[in-house]
């Protein structure tokens, strides 16, 4: 059975349909629309306007998918309520359910059973101390080691590496983190996922990642993806 999902992706993202393209099993099949954007609109990472949501949304959903997701983790680190109710939005315009990137996150770090989390990731001070508050009150994580790599905007971040990552997991990394999370739907993570769990011995979380596993999980699950991590391969369950 062939699965089809749809995407509203920043208009400046140029990693996120690439991955997916690459790693995408046949049976899963990711439809785009693209969104004004924080950098677009000279705002770094503030979310999309909701006009587009809605529009976009709406379009996606005449192509039939069985869900959409807002593929922008930063759209929803700033609002108490912004996950909530752009899940509404999206739900409303395409007429499936709708949720975001950040909250695909969460939900994959309660699924694989981690609560004491590292964050690697390409945002600057004041959007890293707004993910740290994002995680903890809405996931009850605990963030116990912080780096980010002081990206301005989406661009930026398309231009780190995943050797970025990997060197900010050697300098933070310590028994008491349980899986490191590194969130950005810009920043190409997802061919290097195993590799990173297999050195450091840990869960590894990604936005990509993330999303395409709470894609899956909400649509029935299915034959796990090896190659990509342990959330992708094992396909654990959701809770709460």
């Amino acid at each position: 059975m062939t699965h089809h999902f749809g995407v509203l992706i920043p208009s400046t993202n140029t990693t996120g349909e690439i991955e997916y393209t690459r790693h995408l099993p046949p049976e899963w099949q990711a439809h785009y629309a693209r969104v004004a954007t924080s950098s677009a609109n000279k705002t770094p990472f503030s979310p999309p306007r909701d006009e587009d949501v809605d529009y976009q949304a709406k379009l996606l959903g005449t192509a039939r998918v069985e869900t959409v997701f807002l593929l922008q983790t930063s759209a929803s680190l700033f609002a108490d309520n912004y996950c909530a109710e752009t899940s509404r939005r999206i739900s409303a315009a395409a007429g499936v359910p709708g949720f975001t990137s950040a909250m695909a996150i969460g939900e994959a770090v309660q699924a694989l059973g981690a609560r004491r989390i590292a964050i690697v990731s390409p945002y600057s001070e004041p959007v890293n101390a707004s993910a740290k508050r994002y995680y903890e009150s809405k996931y009850g994580l605990e963030v116990v080691a912080l780096e980010g790599f002081a990206a301005t905007d989406s661009y930026a971040i398309g231009k780190l590496g995943p050797e970025n990552a990997r060197d900010a997991f050697a300098r933070i990394d310590r028994p008491e983190i349980e899986a490191f999370v590194v969130p950005g739907g810009n920043f190409p993570t997802m061919a290097s996922i195993e590799g990173w769990e297999r050195e450091f011995k840990k869960p590894v979380v990604t936005t990509n990642q993330a999303a395409l596993w709470a894609v899956m999980r909400r649509l029935g699950g299915g034959t796990g993806i090896p190659g990509l991590g342990r959330l992708l391969a094992e396909l654990p369950a959701a809770r709460g």
